[in-house]
């Protein structure tokens, strides 16, 4: 039995993923603020909030060890809020997205690891990255900075679990542009805090962005085919 831990699992990708790990009869569960779509096994949290976040992966993880063969964490959720040039952002927004899009994926893959440390079997974590995290655009300081800093901490906790006698394996994945809600917050932008905005116009108008069911599909799949402990640490799903 494979346990797989989705997070923001309520739209997007998140939820393309769960639907089609559980139509594989994979156990997954998902974690958003809220579940619209009505899943079995989903864990409804915040996660910009500190105190529901401590504790919530070993929780989770418990009925398993033991049982499951494999365990993967895909931290999945995350903003582009607040979209604008710094020095215009607001405070609150700025630090909801800092806590969304990098500490609580830091704070849940620490615990993952911790949880698990004495476990001899496949376990894995999966970083949702952005181009974003790897070429500086006007506009998306916070969201640029974020996805930067989880780049890097892959990459230092490849190194480190390079000397654990049981080895977490884990990637930072760029998915690609894809017709998500964050493509729609991204298109509603001010074209004076976000100088690209034309361009991101022409994408959906074009058919450019590829559908989240899609990109979930072709990321299971190279999950699938690769292995995390060996395989480049900062990838692309091309």
């Amino acid at each position: 039995m494979e346990v797989i831990i989705v997070t923001g699992a309520s739209k997007g990708i998140g939820s393309a993923l769960y639907s089609q790990l559980q139509d594989r009869g994979s156990m997954v569960i998902g974690m958003a603020r809220s579940n619209p779509n009505g899943y079995d096994s989903f864990e409804e949290i915040d996660l910009t909030n500190r105190n529901t976040r401590k504790g919530v992966i070993g929780r989770l993880l418990e009925p398993y060890l033991g049982k499951a063969t494999s365990f993967t964490l895909i931290n999945n959720a995350g903003t582009v809020e607040p979209v604008g040039k710094v020095g215009e952002l607001a405070a609150d927004a700025l630090q909801k997205a800092i806590e969304l899009n990098l500490t609580a994926p830091i704070e849940l893959a620490n615990e993952f690891i911790d949880v698990l440390s004495e476990v001899d079997v496949k376990k894995q974590i999966v970083n949702i990255s952005s181009g974003a995290g790897r070429n500086a655009t006007e506009g998306w300081g916070i969201y640029c900075t974020t996805k930067a800093g989880l780049d890097r901490f892959s990459e230092v906790v490849r190194l480190e679990q390079n000397r654990a006698a049981y080895p977490v394996g884990i990637v930072s994945i760029a998915p690609g542009i894809i017709d998500t809600g964050m493509q729609e917050t991204i298109r509603s932008s001010d074209i004076g805090g976000f100088p690209m905005l034309d361009r991101f116009i022409e994408y959906k108008e074009q058919g450019k962005l590829r559908s989240a069911e899609e990109t979930a599909r072709l990321l299971l799949e190279w999950i699938a085919h690769e292995e995390l402990t060996t395989t480049e640490v900062l990838c692309r799903l091309s």
